[in-house]
């Protein structure tokens, strides 16, 4: 139905809005929440907000056995609860008005914290699997009201009627819905049954499930695990991990116990037994006062702790309208940061007393690890030295690379690592690959907890430096075709040198670094696009331009052959093979000039070949 608007008045009066509640209705309870399946919960959540009031209301009352009791044969839906219930005017100003919460009500508004709803939406949810809902409730505030009885139907409509006292002799509500058919997988009687589980195992009110045989199952049996008492802390402990098995589905590698009482958050942090990529961030469970809010809320802590699945219960934290997720403000933030801070207590922990864990959880999350260290120069003190790296003598801590290696020298990427790694290894170098996210950041931190070691970025010249010189007969034999290589490799900036360095299997070692390549690459672009005297600056500059080497090794068979030839054109074609190959070694990408060019040595040195044979 529409709401009317006001009657006519002059033109600047105040109108109200036209509300079509049937669109509205649909909106709310088809949009708003992402699966049927959350009917159920709302209702609980109800319920449970409707018992907090009760024992608000009668602190006092003596023992009284306040609960939920669920009802499902696969033609009905009922949730009946002991709360503090409704008058005939509650319903019309609660149940009525979209967007009206009975927790507002003047005499608990100071009190809301302790509702898991805050909103007065969620009934809306039951019209995902019914046409109508079904309402009788009586108030626990005025002992000698009647019951009351409301029916709400998706087309906005709703009627109220009061009851005889005995149609409810006691306090609270029921709701009962009669599913439409298309409704029936969320509505079967095994379904509710696992969806009162699903949502409400942690809830502090006792919860009873009945299909109609007669008997009743206790949906939440025991509180929380880690609010029960055990008899010896590693009886705790394998609690606690069967807990996160049976919740995450894997056999944690430790447990971390979570408490802040401040926002009465409990719960456990479950540290993934194997490695994930980097940025993947898995879903927490979070539950708000018991209820469960949502498998997926990533929010609970910051990007860097994706080694972690958490389930917790929190008493302060907000629901978003859906009550889905969390909504973001300054307690989330706070909660975030000292969660965070439980992690890195966790680590400190382990690393001082556990070694063997502390080396399988490396093993597994090193790079979660390696990215806190970046930022948390506690971390780094700590675990720095512990942390795996790629180096010239295979994959080793930097605590055990330091010990051999006084100074140590890193690679900017992972492909000049490759190109380096086994002759700066036969040459003594110790050199760790850089290139991997954090890496060479890190590794130059090292002197802050390593004093007597230094840490350099390796260059060509460093490297070059590091080869042995051929000597003066040999360099001045190789003179004709070391200039005749150099004329050939031009084209690439690159220098041609003699040198002899281990491995002798190694005929050639290009020493190229990615930022050498784009200076080269944009002052050639910079050049082409001025002219006169610009032009000849730049060319100037261009020539001063960091260049490429292909240091040619003398104890190689092959380069003592090539050195000797010569023919210009076959000294030019074997210079470019060499320079082809030791490319490809880099395992870099070749531009295109560069594949031609091993293209076109191959088939002339075969050409070449073939002409000697014929």
């Amino acid at each position: 139905m529409t709401l009317p608007h006001a009657s006519s008045s002059p033109a600047d009066a105040d109108r109200t809005f036209q509300v079509d509640l049937r669109g509205l209705v649909d909106l709310l309870s088809h949009h708003l929440y992402s699966s049927p399946r959350v009917y159920l919960r709302e209702l609980l959540q109800n319920a449970v907000d409707a018992l907090t009031a009760r024992h608000a209301l009668e602190p006092a009352a003596p023992g009284a056995p306040f609960g939920i009791r669920l009802y499902a044969d696969g033609s009905v839906v009922r949730v009946e609860d002991d709360g503090v219930g409704l008058t005939e005017a509650d319903v019309h100003t609660f149940l009525a008005t979209i967007g009206r919460s009975s927790k507002r009500a003047d005499r608990i508004a100071e009190q809301r914290g302790d509702f898991i709803g805050q909103f007065g939406i969620g009934l809306l949810s039951c019209f995902l699997v019914a046409d109508e809902i079904h309402v009788v409730s009586r108030s626990a505030r005025t002992p000698d009201a009647p019951a009351v009885e409301w029916r709400g139907r998706g087309d906005g409509s709703y009627s109220v009627r009061t009851l005889p006292a005995s149609a409810r002799p006691r306090p609270g509500t029921t709701v009962t819905l009669a599913p439409r058919a298309d409704a029936g997988e969320w509505t079967r009687p095994a379904q509710v049954h696992a969806l009162a589980r699903h949502f409400g195992s942690l809830l502090r009110h006792p919860v009873t499930f009945d299909e109609g045989t007669g008997g009743g199952a206790t949906v939440n049996p025991e509180p929380a695990p880690w609010a029960r008492t055990y008899p010896t802390p590693g009886a705790r402990s394998r609690a606690l991990a069967a807990y996160g098995e049976e919740t995450f589905g894997f056999t944690p590698l430790d447990t971390i116990e979570l408490d802040l009482p401040a926002v009465g958050l409990k719960g456990i942090a479950c540290v993934l037994p194997e490695a994930v990529p980097a940025g993947r961030r898995h879903g927490h469970r979070v539950h708000v006062k018991g209820m469960l809010l949502s498998e997926q809320a990533d929010e609970i802590l910051p990007e860097w702790a994706f080694f972690v699945r958490c389930v917790v219960d929190a008493e302060s934290l907000r629901p978003t309208a859906s009550r889905e997720a969390l909504y973001e403000d300054d307690t989330l933030d706070a909660v975030r940061d000292a969660l965070a801070e439980r992690l890195r207590a966790w680590i400190a922990r382990t690393a001082a007393s556990d070694p063997e864990l502390l080396a399988r959880f490396l093993q597994a999350h090193h790079l979660a690890v390696k990215s806190l260290a970046v930022h948390d120069d506690e971390i780094l003190r700590m675990l720095l030295p512990w942390l795996p790296f790629e180096t010239t003598d295979g994959h080793a801590t930097l605590d055990e690379f330091a010990r051999t290696h006084r100074t140590v020298l890193v690679t900017s990427s992972v492909e000049e690592f490759r190109q380096v790694a086994a002759i700066a290894s036969a040459a003594g170098l110790g050199v760790v690959n850089g290139g991997y996210t954090y890496d060479r950041q890190l590794v130059h931190r090292l002197p802050e907890i390593r004093h007597e070691v230094s840490v350099a970025d390796l260059d060509p010249a460093t490297l070059t430096a590091h080869l042995d010189p051929v000597d003066r007969e040999t360099e001045l034999a190789a003179a004709a075709y070391l200039a005749q290589a150099r004329d050939a490799l031009a084209v690439f900036d690159c220098d041609v040198a003699l040198r002899t360095f281990q491995p002798a299997s190694a005929p050639a070692l290009l020493l190229d670094s990615r930022e050498a390549r784009h200076e080269r690459t944009r002052s050639q672009l910079a050049r082409e696009q001025q002219g006169g005297v610009w032009g000849d600056i730049l060319g100037h500059l261009r020539q001063e331009a960091p260049r490429a080497q292909l240091i040619l090794n003398q104890l190689n068979p092959l380069v003592r052959t090539a050195v000797g030839i010569d023919e210009p054109e076959l000294a030019r074609t074997s210079a470019e093979a060499l320079y082809g190959q030791a490319a490809m070694l880099s395992r870099r990408p070749l531009r295109p000039a560069e594949s031609s060019l091993i293209n076109r040595s191959f088939l002339n040195l075969l050409a070449h070949a073939l002409r000697k044979d014929s």
